[in-house]
């Protein structure tokens, strides 16, 4: 199976790797990689207001903290551009702030994609936050076939 145009969610995890190298396998002849960086929402308010003193503390806080997530956007961004490139493919990258499976219904309803390609759940006990996709909301949603990659750890 080959699919020339593919949806990539991925955030540099090891699950999202894996996504990665699924999609990368799964991608056709001069196909292309959009690549999906979704920022979860609970990020957009971090301010550091219930231990910040102040709202000059507070901003300093919150721009450190965006500046920061930015920066960790385009290395990883960079990274796998780089290895998309290498093979041959063509690579695109978006990045959003919301909820992950919104956010992706989002793409797939603006752009054409044969395949969807996104990573499986960290396994209980791998260190690391959740933001989980919503399973439900994606699967109802979707008009695209989906592969979930299986995490490395299983």
């Amino acid at each position: 199976m080959t699919a020339a145009r593919i949806l990539l969610a991925s955030h540099g995890t090891p699950g999202a790797r894996a996504a990665e190298q699924a999609a990368l396998s799964l991608c056709a002849r001069e196909g292309t990689i959009w690549h999906l960086e979704v920022v979860p929402d609970f990020w957009k308010g971090m301010r550091g207001d219930d231990w910040l003193n102040n709202t000059v503390t507070q901003q300093r806080f919150g721009d450190y903290v965006e500046s920061q997530l930015e920066r960790e956007l385009a290395e990883h961004a960079a990274a796998l551009s780089r290895e998309v490139l290498s093979l041959g493919l063509a690579y695109e990258n978006l990045s959003i702030l919301g909820k992950p499976a919104d956010c992706l219904l989002e793409v797939v309803s603006r752009e054409s994609f044969d395949l969807v390609v996104i990573g499986s759940p960290r396994p209980k006990g791998t260190p690391g936050y959740r933001s989980r996709m919503k399973m439900e909301t994606l699967v109802r949603g979707l008009r695209v076939p989906l592969f979930i990659a299986p995490h490395p750890d299983r």
